[in-house]
Parts: structure tokens; C-alpha cells; sequence
């Protein structure tokens, strides 16, 4: 199908949401020659909202849509970068990206009253920075000084607070995300280092961090994105899946134990032993 008719087909879900919501309608069947038409983005308007979620029906819209463009374009993209980038290049950069986020993760650490994790933020960023030469090699995160990347966005600081995610949103071509992911992450990307301009506002390289965050995030995300597509209601799943992500970081922000600390104490105590 062509983009127009994709794009025609969001606007058209995006009119008619007001008048699903006021009060649900009897669906009736699709003809023959409904079922005739090949080729089209066909998502079934017999939808009940799942909760956090008042726009399923154009999401899942915008779900079809990207599907479409991942199958075609971001999927092959991604398998030819990681076959042709060795494991080593693709870590050292995403460790760089993450030592730049450093401050943002400290920040929304004081923020958040957690003075420790904050002193913690500061020695990961001075080790890599120096050490792990400008954060390419993830020193801090080794023995002896056990000092893992930690995430942490104003997102997360509105969570600890309470706030709650806000109604689900699909954005076409880039994925799942919520009010509350969108407010935070416009907050962080004024208080990122790249705010404080030079080569870092650069457009070459805003591209190309871009563009290099998309395809290594959909390497890493193959296995799970396979399954997804396997399922009954690939929709469905990629939403469940974002909001257990979502929830696990949170629940890690706020301290609390998770599975995946729980298999980390192990490696803890025999780095701690040594």
C-alpha cells in the first residue's frame, strides 16, 4: 500500500475516535467485497479501550503502519548493522551515549532524594569519562567498583512522585510511549549536556545518533520484537511489553527488588569477595 493511503487511513481513524467513544456500536460484518480488498492496512474496530489506552484504535493504526516500514526497511537495516558491526564498536558506542546521559541521571537522582545513587551517578560518569576512556569502555561497572548503568529520566522522577503514565501513545514510525515518557524525555533532552551546544547540536551528528540509536535498539530487540509478531494480537502484546519495561524500571528507580537485581547479587558478592 502507498503512505498516502496509510496516512488517510490514520486521519480517518483519528475523526472518527470522538464518536466511538461517546457510546459503542454494533460492528456489522464486512462484505464480500470488503474482504476482496488486498494490500490495506485492516485493523478490527471492534476494539474495548484496554486500560491506559482511550486511543487503541488509532494507535493500533500507527502500529499497522510501522509494522509495514519495520518488515520493509528498519528490520533489514538492523540484521545488515549487526552482521557488519562487530559486537565491540556497537557496545563502545552505546556505552559513549550512555556516559553522556550521566548528568541527566544524576540530576533525577537528587531529585528523587537519593543522594547514594546520585554519588554513585558521579563516580560511574568520572571513571568512564577518564578511565574507560570517554566512557567507550564501561569500566565502572566491573570489580572492584561494581557501579552498573542505571537509567533515570524525569519520567521516572514523575513516577516516584505518583504521576501516572497518561494515556498509551503509538507514534508512527518510532514507537510506544505515554504523556508522562513524553513530558520527561522533553525535560531531560533540555537538561542533556546537548543543550549546551557545540558539536553536539551539530545536525550531522543529531542524525546520526538517531539514526544509530534506532538501529542498534531494534538489534537488541529481535528476539522479543519476533515473538510479538507471532502472537494472537501483535498489538496488544507490543503494548503489554512496553508497560512491563516500563514498570520494571520503574520498580528499580524507586529500589525496589527485582528479578533481574536479584540474579545480579550473585556477581555482586564474588566481585565484593575478591
Amino acid at each position: 500500500m502507498s503512505v498516502a493511503s496509510a496516512i488517510g487511513a490514520l486521519a480517518l481513524a483519528g475523526s472518527s475516535l470522538g464518536q466511538a467513544a461517546q457510546a459503542p456500536q454494533e460492528v456489522p460484518a464486512p462484505s464480500a467485497t470488503q474482504e476482496e480488498t488486498t494490500n490495506e492496512i485492516v485493523v478490527s474496530s471492534s476494539y474495548r479501550h484496554a486500560k491506559g489506552d482511550p486511543l487503541e484504535r488509532v494507535n493500533a493504526l500507527s502500529f499497522a503502519l510501522t509494522q509495514k516500514v519495520d518488515d520493509a526497511i528498519t528490520a533489514p537495516a538492523s540484521r545488515a548493522y549487526k552482521q557488519v558491526v562487530p559486537k565491540p564498536l556497537r557496545s563502545g558506542f552505546r556505552n559513549f551515549l550512555n556516559n553522556l546521559r550521566e548528568p541527566v541521571v544524576f540530576v533525577n537522582y537528587v531529585l528523587q532524594l537519593k543522594p547514594g545513587k546520585a554519588a554513585e551517578t558521579v563516580g560511574r560518569f568520572a571513571l568512564n569519562s577518564t578511565l574507560g576512556l570517554g566512557g567507550v569502555i564501561d569500566v565502572a561497572k566491573r570489580c572492584p567498583f561494581n557501579l552498573p548503568w542505571r537509567p533515570n529520566g524525569f519520567s521516572d522522577t514523575l513516577g516516584v512522585y505518583g504521576i501516572g503514565n497518561g494515556p498509551f501513545i503509538f507514534v508512527p514510525l518510532i514507537g510506544p510511549t505515554t504523556v508522562r515518557d513524553l513530558v520527561g524525555g522533553a525535560v531531560d533532552r533540555l537538561a542533556s549536556p546537548f543543550a549546551l551546544g557545540g558539536p553536539f547540536r551539530s545536525k550531522p551528528y543529531l542524525i546520526g545518533t538517531n539514526v544509530y540509536r534506532v538501529l542498534d535498539r531494534r538489534a537488541e530487540q529481535e528476539d522479543e520484537l519476533a515473538r510479538v509478531k507471532a502472537s494472537d494480537d501483535p498489538y496488544a502484546a507490543r503494548r503489554d511489553l512496553f508497560f512491563e519495561k516500563r514498570r520494571k524500571r520503574l520498580e528499580r528507580v524507586k529500589g525496589r527488588r527485582t528479578a533481574e537485581r536479584m540474579d545480579a547479587i550473585p556477581a555482586i558478592r564474588k566481585c565484593r569477595s575478591r
